[in-house]
């Protein structure tokens, strides 16, 4: 047999056998519950407590010694075993949602026991989301499931163009936070606009200002790939001032700073996050 054909025969295969493991809505469901994104529940499970957040984090434990946190969509699930449900093992319910995980290009990226409680702590990055998962079950018919589907929490309050040149005045230089991209894409998101309209609206009002447009990112991914990825962000900035808010090209000089000028420690994701920025520099 094409060796194509049977690995593809091979993963549906996994997948059914995956999904016939686990159940979707039961008549004992808490009230307000709903299923949480990718995945359904054991089988012969009813969900007892249900948490979702627009943004909130969670701190994974992804080694003996470390943890990520990550900032996102947040949601918490609890499972109970109904009467008469054959109790699987703790080891047995996170190798499911581990092994399911997986048959969708996700990975474990840790587990560990705790006083009896089976953990698994899994990643899955697919369609530009990065979504992870903290399965946490014990031997006696309950489990639990933390996920946070990363984000950036949208910016509601814009610095005014006011704001912006005050910063410039007293300090040389302004950090930009309302400026969004696609994850390690240099693409802008149209979350940006606001954010752009008062920069080119700064930019109006004092026809003599020149700006660096400097790029920053966290210490993620090697050096030369934040570099170009910091030097192209700020080149889209560049673009979009001059081609969507008709800032004169002249005024305006792109840099990539990469890693080199951290605001904060890079070893928590709170850190990482404020280092990925945009800088308005006066020149």
């Amino acid at each position: 047999m094409n060796k194509r054909i049977f690995s593809s025969l091979f993963a549906m295969l996994l997948i059914i056998q995956i999904t016939s493991v686990f159940a979707q809505k039961d008549p004992n469901d808490c009230k307000g519950s709903k299923e949480i994104p990718i995945f359904s529940r054991m089988k012969g499970f009813y969900m007892d407590i249900y948490e979702e957040n627009p943004f909130n984090k969670y701190e994974f434990l992804v080694s003996s010694e470390k943890t990520e946190t990550v900032e996102g969509h947040y949601y918490y699930a609890q499972y109970r075993a109904n009467e008469g449900v054959t109790e699987p093992s703790g080891l047995q319910i996170v190798r499911n949602y581990s092994n399911a995980a997986k048959a969708i290009g996700g990975k474990q990226v840790f587990s560990f026991e705790d006083g009896g409680q089976e953990n698994a702590i899994i990643k899955i990055e697919k369609n530009n989301t990065e979504t992870w998962v903290h399965v946490a079950a014990y031997s006696n018919g309950t489990y639990s499931i933390h996920m946070v589907q990363k984000e950036s929490m949208d910016q509601e309050i814009v610095a005014s163009a006011k704001d912006l040149a005050n910063s410039l005045k007293e300090t040389g230089k302004v950090a930009v936070y309302g400026i969004y991209f696609d994850v390690d894409k240099s693409t802008l998101k149209p979350e940006s606009d606001p954010t752009l309209a008062e920069i080119a609206k700064m930019l109006k009002s004092n026809s003599s200002l020149k700006l660096y447009v400097v790029g920053h990112t966290d210490n993620a991914g090697t050096f030369d790939h934040n570099v170009k990825l910091s030097k192209d962000r700020a080149d889209a900035v560049v673009k979009e001032l001059v081609s969507k808010y008709s800032v004169t090209a002249t005024r305006l000089q792109a840099f990539g700073a990469g890693p080199t000028a951290p605001v904060e420690s890079n070893a928590k994701e709170e850190g990482r996050s404020k280092n990925r920025r945009v800088e308005l520099v006066a020149q």
